[in-house]
């Protein structure tokens, strides 16, 4: 029976096994040039930071833009401070390091896939909030995802982890929102909240007055 270094052995060589395979059976010149494109769309989350930011400056999908940012700002706690240093993961490039690399090493550990983890949760806030923009969200993360793979960057399960994290992420920031804001909405007594109405009331009803 083999023990856990016998197994994580198995594990790390499938796993380049697939790496490996996309390298020998995937490569073309125009993904070549299109991966690292699609890949430095997410290198610090930008296509997400400025979907939230724009969304934050519209006043009809402004609470969606609240989600979003907060998906990212959990993301970024979850996956980059936390989970990454504590793991350590080496990347497969570091492993396999006869590998052409299309653009530069990353200096940062593995475990999770930043990239893919920050779509995931773009993707889960959009779909909290029932946005349309959910759908191509989802697309474009999956092709993120993909490019991290096809560049030798991270392992699958990497990527597996950081779609399943991102994700779960995505819906707390909506969760989490959806809380704060019943609470919110909650903290004003019913007596209290009779009197503001009342005393409203009597403010239109005096200005009414006051015009005739």
């Amino acid at each position: 029976m083999r023990g856990p270094c016998g197994r994580g052995m198995c594990v790390r060589t499938l796993e380049l096994g697939i790496l490996n395979w996309i390298q020998a059976n995937c490569r073309t010149g125009f993904l070549d040039a299109m991966m690292p494109f699609v890949s430095a769309l997410c290198n610090h989350g930008e296509i997400w930071i400025a979907l939230a930011v724009i969304l934050l400056l519209t006043g009809k999908y402004r609470r969606t833009g609240a989600v979003l940012a907060l998906a990212l700002i959990l993301d970024g706690l979850c996956c980059n401070v936390i989970l990454k240093p504590l793991i350590a993961r080496v990347r497969p490039c570091d492993v396999n390091a006869a590998v052409t690399l299309l653009v530069s090493r990353p200096t940062d550990w593995s475990f999770p896939s930043g990239h893919t983890a920050a779509s995931f949760a773009a993707v889960g806030a959009l779909l909290m909030e029932k946005n349309w923009l959910w759908k191509p969200g989802f697309a474009l993360a999956v092709l993120i995802a993909f490019s991290r793979l096809y560049l030798y960057l991270h392992w699958p399960s990497d990527v597996l982890a950081g779609a399943a994290l991102g994700t779960m992420l995505g819906f707390a920031a909506g969760w989490l929102t959806r809380w704060v804001e019943k609470k919110r909405d909650g903290s004003v007594l019913p007596e209290e909240r009779e009197k503001c109405e009342r005393d409203a009331g009597q403010t239109e009803d005096s200005a009414g007055g006051r015009q005739q």
